[in-house]
């Protein structure tokens, strides 16, 4: 009688060859990526970084990591999965930023039941796309196909960034009664609140494919403009000098994310007639029936960024800003007195 061949890892749902394809595809896309630091392409078991050949004497290490969140529901309903990869960037290297700290280099993890090597290697040039905007290096990362763990079609993103400053550079620093606080145009609703987006679009009746409301192309694509990174224009704006303290404007809105860079026994007094509601929200506040508070501590509303700086600074930094291609609001000041407090109606 003769010997049954074994099973194979295949037949359990796992392919290495696919893999092995994907790490080859997606190797022009990383070796975009390199900046003075990096020390070996994609391939070993860890991922080397030198911070003396990136120019750093007394280095303090910085690390943030996040994920996309269910807007990674709509880029797979949709297909249109391209842009994520920068959310996943932008997410952890603006938070680098808020703490004055440059992104040097980023590792992603992606997650699927199946592996679809297009799909993922759309994702991943979406990543390196990231990565080159920032400056930073994708130098890792690591692709687990799980069977039974994600329905067909389905993945998941994570990732984190790794940045350093010189000792002593670190923010916020110096924030004080009178700062101004400018505000950086955001692209959309970046990559925050998408469980309740998902459940008003459920309410509106409308397909991701239906006309965009309030602009052009369809609702799906509108609602996945990829996060805005703020990373190079604040980083410049840091070396100019005057800035005290930068805020990412992420889940929990500026009712959240601002008092996390304000000393203790200061606050800020922001007039929500500096700037224009975009139309996404707009339309996301008339289709829920959203109150102005719920509005601000849920989204960013049309400010990705708040940079708190020294008055006498506030209009260079300003045109700086402009000159980056950024849209800037002066929002308001920092004030005695702790929380955020509004004026005007969005």
């Amino acid at each position: 009688m003769g010997k049954k061949n074994g099973i194979t890892y295949a037949e359990a749902g796992v392919d290495i060859d696919a893999g092995n394809a994907l790490v080859e595809r997606i190797k022009p896309a990383a070796k975009r990526t390199a900046r003075p630091g990096v020390m070996a392409g994609l391939g070993g078991f860890g991922a080397l970084f030198d911070l003396k050949a990136a120019g750093y004497v007394d280095p303090v290490l910085v690390a943030a990591t996040d994920g996309v969140g269910t807007k990674l529901r709509i880029a797979i309903d949709t297909g249109e999965v391209d842009g994520v990869g920068q959310d996943l960037v932008a997410m952890c290297v603006n938070d680098l930023v808020c703490q004055g700290a440059e992104p040097l280099f980023f590792l992603d993890y992606f997650a699927t039941g199946k592996l679809e090597t297009e799909t993922a290697a759309r994702i991943i040039e979406g990543i390196a796309e990231g990565c080159v905007l920032s400056g930073c290096a994708l130098i890792g990362g690591e692709t687990a196909e799980m069977p039974g763990m994600y329905p067909d079609g389905d993945f998941d993103l994570a990732g984190f960034a790794v940045g350093a400053m010189e000792r002593g550079t670190d923010l916020p620093e110096g924030v004080a009664e009178g700062d101004v606080l400018l505000g950086l145009g955001s692209n959309g609703v970046h990559s925050n609140g998408y469980s309740l987006v998902r459940k008003l679009v459920e309410i509106s009746g409308l397909g991701w494919d239906a006309d965009c409301p309030w602009g052009e192309g369809s609702l799906g694509a509108a609602l996945l403009a990829p996060t805005r990174l703020y990373v190079t224009q604040a980083l410049a704006a840091v070396r100019a000098g005057g800035v005290h303290a930068l805020a990412h404007i992420t889940g929990g809105g500026l009712t959240e994310n601002l008092p996390r860079v304000l000393p203790e026994g200061l606050g800020a007094e922001i007039d929500l007639g500096a700037w224009e509601l975009p139309g996404v929200f707009g339309w996301l506040r008339q289709t829920g029936g959203l109150d102005e508070a719920e509005m601000l501590k849920t989204f960013n509303c049309g400010v990705g960024m708040v940079v708190v700086c020294d008055a006498a600074r506030a209009g260079a930094l300003k045109a700086l800003f402009e000159t980056e291609g950024e849209q800037v609001f002066e929002l308001g000041r920092v004030t005695a007195g702790a929380g955020v407090h509004y004026s005007g109606a969005l």
